[in-house]
């Protein structure tokens, strides 16, 4: 399992500790939590980003577990798991980490509970302060029309950089759902693609018209590197031939982002932020963006209402004359 403390979570005395002077995972409870990763992978298709997440988690929480000499899941109780909590506030960490490291454990309860290896749930009517769930960022229009004009398309990279943006602005895509799509899952005439989304849950996606002329012109390129072995049907490549990972499309956007001029921070998800943004400013209902983005709960999709009646706002108090004293 992989070490589980980061600089932003630890302590400065321990950031010191050496492998040899960390405390050991009991291992009743890093098998049972080894059990758990594997169960999210195979039965309800866990990305790896979330498994890594996961994992990183429960570690940290095996660690505390191991320090108060809790050698079994059976052993963990209300009272054990307010300690740990109150241990991640003294170290001054955001709401939201605390909530995530807390939403992990949970749902390792949730499988002990369904196993037999426990017989109440040590966070039941625990109650957790939420903190203020940020706005997503969203680019203006005009950010969006610049960006989307900055890959130089009399080079091959840049008509793959053009698709790639026009694809997820059209479409609203996470990056793993971009950077995953194959040739077989576009239909460039009906101007729909078919994206594998969190769980492996798929869902159509619309492809405008200025992406699908994009798609077409970067597929259709002779100069488009050959794809190789098991990247054979995907759609972005690097130059070796290989698919694009993630990471790479965050350093496309970055270099699109800094020859558009654009200031503020910006990343693939910023794009997927203005694509819900602008379709709710020009009257999307929530429904529909909640099935374009592929949330499985309207909930999520609420968040962008909020976006949407800040920018009605600040358009109120500019245009009425009686807005503001």
């Amino acid at each position: 399992m992989a070490r589980a403390r980061t600089a932003s979570d630890e302590r400065p005395d321990a950031d010191a500790r050496t492998d040899d002077e960390a405390p050991q995972l009991p291992p009743k409870i890093a098998s049972s939590i080894e059990r758990f990763l594997k169960e999210l992978a195979a039965a309800r298709g866990a990305s790896p980003h979330t498994l890594r997440a996961y994992g990183k988690d429960l570690e940290q929480f095996a660690r505390f577990l191991a320090l108060r000499e809790v050698g079994e899941p059976a052993e963990i109780t209300p009272r054990t798991l307010r300690a740990y909590l109150g241990e991640l506030d003294g170290r001054a960490l955001a709401r939201s980490s605390i909530q995530r490291k807390l939403s992990a454990a949970r749902s390792w309860f949730k499988h002990l509970l369904r196993r037999g290896e426990l017989e109440t749930h040590p966070a039941a009517g625990l109650r957790q302060r939420r903190g203020e769930r940020k706005l997503p960022g969203a680019l203006s229009t005009e950010e969006v029309e610049a960006l989307l004009m900055a890959p130089d398309v009399a080079k091959p990279a840049g008509r793959r950089d053009k698709a790639l943006l026009e694809f997820v602005y059209s479409a609203g895509t996470r990056a793993a759902e971009t950077v995953g799509l194959d040739q077989a899952d576009l239909d460039l005439a009906r101007g729909v693609a078919r994206v594998r989304g969190k769980g492996r849950k798929e869902r159509l996606v619309a492809l405008g018209r200025y992406a699908r002329e994009a798609l077409k012109e970067y597929l259709d390129d002779p100069a488009r590197p050959r794809a190789k072995g098991a990247d054979s049907a995907a759609v972005f490549l690097n130059p070796r031939g290989g698919r694009l990972t993630t990471r790479s499309l965050g350093r496309i956007v970055d270099a699109c982002v800094r020859k558009a001029g654009i200031t503020r921070r910006c990343t693939p998800h910023t794009l997927r932020h203005s694509f819900a943004t602008h379709l709710l400013d020009k009257g999307c209902d929530l429904r529909s963006v909640q099935e374009l983005l592929g949330h499985a709960h309207l909930v999520t999709t609420q968040i962008y209402t909020h976006v949407s009646i800040e920018r009605l706002r600040a358009v109120y108090e500019k245009a009425h004359p009686r807005a503001t004293a």
